[in-house]
């Protein structure tokens, strides 16, 4: 009879983090920012009478050298380029092209951003015209840069970073919202731990100072209006926020030859759909986040909950009711940095490797009433990530 059982699983180290958004750029600046605990950083006038969170300002040439490969980037792409360099800086590999040349890399992306003012002056001429296709026609091919279609390729971020940074290990990326940012994390935490990878650069990143984007959440009657509000208090809508995240992953034994320490350990990441039928979501999202959290071990000593909520009625209410439920200190990463889409759940990730490696869990948000007072010592982080309409998410940091 054959042996069934499965090889056991490698530890996951974290050993680089890269991290922009509206509070600034790197650990040591989000670290001061939360500690200080400001109001968030939001635009309600930018874009009235939506909130946005927009990004702090970057020297791009300290990540992106060459002003060509920043002029044929969209913004989106220069954010995670950006985040990307932060992180390989922070791992201590920036340049080492051995090991670069084996990292494997995971990005979650959207799929590209729409030239803003070529869109706004053929929808407002081609009613006048006698022939409305031709004219479409005409106008697209000479307004739009042959290279616009290529720029809204979702794996160009992934291939910038290669071309900017030299990782040229095998590249993967994922497309789907929130739920791709937990695949990208959870497809590089897999193969570390299965033994199929040892480095690898996970994350993604998200420019929300966009009207196309703002556009669809509020035909969809999800953008957040101003004044702005803590969302597990009221969800009342999505405040998005500009913000890149990366981070490098690492088996003990490669971080050990190369004589690395890790920031935090990944000791797990879990996903799952939830049927959200037009009757039902919030039952169902319950269920299903509960079961996730549960799979985190949520009893052990030490824990907090650091929530990606997003804002989006539905599914806030029915997160906010199952992290009362755990009784755990909770932080809410969107009323702090705004929520990025498909980097929203590396982002909190982010923040939870860098909480747990101080030890201790920023302090609450005034207004938010879940955030509790926790001054214990913080050993671990489970990280939540429940999409806007579709997907749920969770991970557990822990000291390493």
């Amino acid at each position: 009879m054959s042996d069934r059982r499965q090889p056991a699983r490698r530890e996951v180290w974290i050993t680089g983090v890269g991290l922009v958004s509206s509070l600034g750029e790197g650990l040591d600046a989000h670290w001061a920012a939360l500690a200080d605990t400001p109001a968030p950083v939001r635009d309600e006038t930018s874009f009235a009478p939506y909130v946005v969170h927009p990004l702090a300002k970057l020297e791009l040439d300290k990540q992106i050298p060459k002003r060509g490969d920043q002029r044929q980037m969209e913004p989106w792409q220069r954010i995670g380029t950006y985040a990307a360099g932060l992180a390989l800086d922070s791992a201590g590999i920036k340049g080492n092209k051995d090991i670069l040349g084996t990292t494997d890399m995971v990005v979650a992306a959207g799929g590209g951003e729409r030239d803003q003012a070529v869109d706004g002056s053929i929808l407002s001429e081609i009613e006048k015209q006698p022939n409305p296709e031709l004219y479409l026609s005409e106008r697209l091919q000479a307004d739009l840069r042959p290279t616009l279609f290529l720029a809204q390729l979702s794996n160009l971020l992934a291939g910038n970073i290669s071309i900017v940074h030299g990782v040229t290990g095998s590249s993967r990326t994922f497309m789907g919202e929130e739920s791709s940012g937990v695949d990208a994390v959870r497809i590089g935490w897999a193969r570390i731990a299965a033994g199929t990878s040892e480095i690898a650069l996970v994350g993604g990143a998200y420019n929300a100072e966009r009207r196309d984007m703002l556009l669809l959440f509020a035909l969809r009657h999800l953008a957040m209006q101003a004044p702005w509000s803590p969302v597990l208090k009221a969800a009342k809508g999505v405040p998005t926020g500009s913000a890149g995240a990366f981070l490098v992953l690492e088996s003990p034994e490669h971080a050990k030859a190369r004589g690395a320490t890790p920031i935090a350990k990944l000791s797990g990441v879990w996903s799952d759909r939830a049927r959200r039928a037009q009757e039902g979501t919030e039952a169902a999202v319950t269920a299903t986040l509960d079961h996730l959290i549960g799979l985190a071990d949520p009893a052990a000593p030490g824990t907090a909950i650091l929530s990606g909520a997003t804002g989006a009625p539905e599914p806030t209410r029915a997160e906010a009711e199952v992290l009362a439920k755990t009784g755990l200190p909770v932080r809410s990463v969107t009323d702090r940095l705004g929520h990025s889409l498909e980097a929203q759940f590396p982002v909190a990730l982010a923040l939870a490797a860098l909480a747990v490696s101080h030890g201790r869990l920023f302090a609450p948000l005034e207004g938010e009433p879940i955030e509790k007072p926790f001054d214990g010592a913080l050993t671990r982080a489970i990280v939540t990530g429940v999409g806007h309409w579709r997907g749920e998410g969770v991970a557990l940091v822990e000291r390493a």
